[in-house]
């Protein structure tokens, strides 16, 4: 049977439309929902652009986090989802959500994990970090999430060279040609049962 997504999005969704490109060449899933942070993003306009059912969920409108998932999670449920795709989500995703959903979430990462990764590392600070500390290379990281910021296992990475004119900005573009690569092709494998997890070691048949 053909499994069922929710990507939960807080920016322009250009992941988010990686996995929709590439579930169209190749139906690997059903993508049920997407889940957006706050009103007016990117991401929004390209579930509607192909037909996806949105939700958003701001921490605005909640008394707390645990409040919020809690409905998010019945709303999940109400669609029998079955993988959570995390495509740039930006908001804290409390412990009681991640175990109910245990081994079911994969978030995607702009570099090399465990370099440059947890509190504090994301967007173009995860890039210039990279810049500043002289790495030569970096790239992104699809793992499995757990109630470590970007500590769950390690699915599969892609690698990318810093060249020495590098910027933040173009370094991330080079890693996002490669996140939109590496992304569907996890969600892919996941979805087709060809992921296997046991303790922190992955394997993709």
């Amino acid at each position: 049977m053909i499994k069922r997504i929710a990507v939960f999005a807080s920016g322009g969704g250009t992941d988010f439309q990686s996995i929709v490109d590439a579930n169209q060449k190749n139906k690997f899933c059903e993508i049920e929902l997407l889940i957006a942070s706050k009103e007016g993003i990117g991401a929004i306009d390209r579930a509607k652009a192909h037909g996806i059912q949105t939700a958003v969920f701001s921490k605005n409108e909640y008394t707390d986090l645990e409040t919020l998932y809690s409905q998010l999670a019945y709303l999940l449920n109400m669609h029998r989802v079955d993988y959570i795709v995390l495509a740039g989500w930006l908001k804290i995703i409390p412990e009681s959500f991640i175990k109910a959903f245990e081994d079911r979430i994969i978030n995607i990462h702009p570099s090399l994990i465990p370099a440059f990764c947890g509190a504090g590392f994301y967007g173009l600070k995860v890039h210039q970090a990279v810049i500043d500390y002289g790495a030569k290379v970096s790239g992104c990281t699809v793992h499995f999430v757990n109630k470590i910021p970007d500590g769950g296992a390690i699915i599969a990475q892609r690698t990318v060279e810093v060249c020495e004119d590098d910027t933040a900005e173009t370094l991330q573009s080079k890693i996002l040609a490669e996140e939109h690569k590496l992304l569907p092709y996890c969600v892919e494998k996941l979805c087709q049962g060809k992921i296997q997890k046991t303790g922190r070691k992955v394997i993709i048949k």
